[in-house]
């Protein structure tokens, strides 16, 4: 399945959505040896069962239906992709699958988490990132310990804020009195 959605993704992204030029005159225009490789694909995909045909027509759709900068961007990735070695896309790929199981509460979640990261400066997101590494190294125990940790912290730093404003009002009640 994976492998067919590349392949599909590699035949629809790797031509360029042109309104003046048919599908065929594109075709037409590829040297033999893409010409060669895509009808491999083409048949390829002929042998993916309707519904996964069915999903990559509304990938491509999609795709299409996007603004000029969007498409380009998604091309952009897609070239990055296939310059990945096969085990880096082989983890990108599982990465999907998994992301894709979550809920849509979890996968909105992680969303917002990839935001603050892009939006992060350099150095920031720098930090960011090799503490999600150290985190991704942990055991499940240790996990647990540092989520028990920060709940300390977070606590502790609550109670402290508590006492700061505390000692404030008393402050301006002797000030005042």
């Amino acid at each position: 399945m994976k492998r067919a959605l590349l392949i599909a993704c590699a035949l629809l992204v790797g031509l360029p959505v042109r309104a003046q030029q048919s599908a065929e005159e594109r075709f037409r225009n590829l040297p033999p040896e893409k010409q060669d490789e895509l009808r491999q694909r083409f048949r390829e995909l002929q042998q993916l069962p309707p519904d996964q045909r069915a999903e990559l027509r509304q990938n491509l759709d999609r795709l299409q239906a996007m603004p000029p900068a969007e498409r380009d961007q998604v091309q952009e990735n897609y070239r990055r992709f296939q310059q990945m070695s096969p085990q880096e896309r082989k983890q990108i790929l599982q990465r999907w699958e998994d992301f894709r199981k979550l809920s849509p509460e979890k996968r909105a979640e992680l969303r917002q988490q990839l935001k603050r990261v892009m939006n992060a400066g350099p150095e920031e997101r720098k930090q960011i990132l090799e503490n999600m590494k150290r985190w991704q190294q942990m055991s499940p125990e240790q996990r647990e310990e540092m989520r028990q940790k920060f709940r300390e912290m977070r606590q502790q730093r609550k109670q402290e804020r508590r006492q700061e404003r505390q000692e404030r009002r008393q402050e301006r009640r002797k000030g005042g009195g």
